[in-house]
């Protein structure tokens, strides 16, 4: 039997997420499942079954106090990599799991990153409820972090057009305005009344990712595989805005490219591998 194919990967990564699960329930820290791996939970009781990864939600002051928490009761078997860490890695953190193997083409040749498999946490931001000026901002600005973290790792450009926005990216001050872009993001977390939820360093589009506060409230359990994890009490209302028709399966082309990983390994440690390039 082949060790190393995506179900195996799958049961990895639910390893990760259980132990994420146990640290929030035991603190008090709030998360949601996101994305696919909500798309996973409601459509097929787990993973989608070509998926090789598991997204989930945190608000700021959350994320803050599970970094607390995880870096008090550290584990070695799990180790927290935020983003930011360099110019090419910008969007998001993981949970990573020490002697495994996740290599990603944008990342094969950084040897100085942990490649391990991983859980994603996404922050979720608050921005104005209907200033439809104020999101623009966050979305736009959201978006150059992203295209400027690809424009720095060895990502392959789909067309033209990508191709000539990243290389007009490398030429910009763009520490000043990534530090700028993120204080944009992130000014309007202290509300507490008259705001939405908003997530945008992702391929949403600016509808697709804003959504009422009520949606992300007070979370839910959610059947995942075998266990029980955190969403929205309202996740087919989130799925139905992010995703459309979300019941319907992707092509076969679609579910080829939400496979992340060049190479993967359960059992072995990412090091071996990036040693022999």
């Amino acid at each position: 039997m082949n060790e190393n194919n995506v179900r195996n990967v799958q049961m990895k990564i639910l390893e990760i997420m259980k132990y994420i699960d146990g640290l929030c329930r035991s603190n008090n820290i709030v998360y949601y499942i996101m994305g696919g791996t909500a798309l996973g939970a409601v459509r097929h009781g787990g993973f989608i079954p070509w998926d090789d990864d598991l997204d989930i939600f945190m608000t700021p002051d959350n994320y803050l106090k599970f970094k607390d928490v995880f870096e008090q009761q550290k584990s070695d078997l799990f180790i927290l990599q935020e983003w930011r860490v360099c110019e090419e890695y910008l969007e998001y953190a993981k949970v990573r799991m020490n002697g495994t193997t996740f290599i990603e083409h944008s990342f094969k040749d950084r040897k100085d990153l942990h490649q391990g498999i991983y859980v994603d946490i996404m922050i979720l931001h608050k921005c104005p409820a209907n200033s439809m000026r104020k999101l623009k901002e966050i979305y736009y600005k959201s978006k150059y972090v992203t295209l400027y973290a690809l424009s720095q790792r060895n990502w392959k450009p789909k067309n033209f057009t990508q191709k000539a926005t990243l290389a007009f990216l490398r030429i910009l001050p763009n520490k000043w305005l990534v530090n700028k872009a993120y204080r944009t993001i992130y000014q309007y977390d202290s509300w507490q009344d008259n705001f939405q939820y908003c997530y945008y360093i992702t391929k949403a589009s600016l509808s697709q990712g804003v959504f009422d506060a009520d949606m992300f409230s007070e979370p839910v359990d959610v059947p995942f595989e075998d266990t029980i994890l955190s969403g929205s009490a309202k996740i087919k209302e989130y799925l139905a805005k992010r995703y459309g028709d979300y019941m319907k399966l992707p092509t076969e082309d679609q579910q080829k490219y939400a496979v992340h990983a060049e190479i993967f390994d359960v059992n072995k440690g990412y090091e071996a591998y990036l040693a022999e390039e």
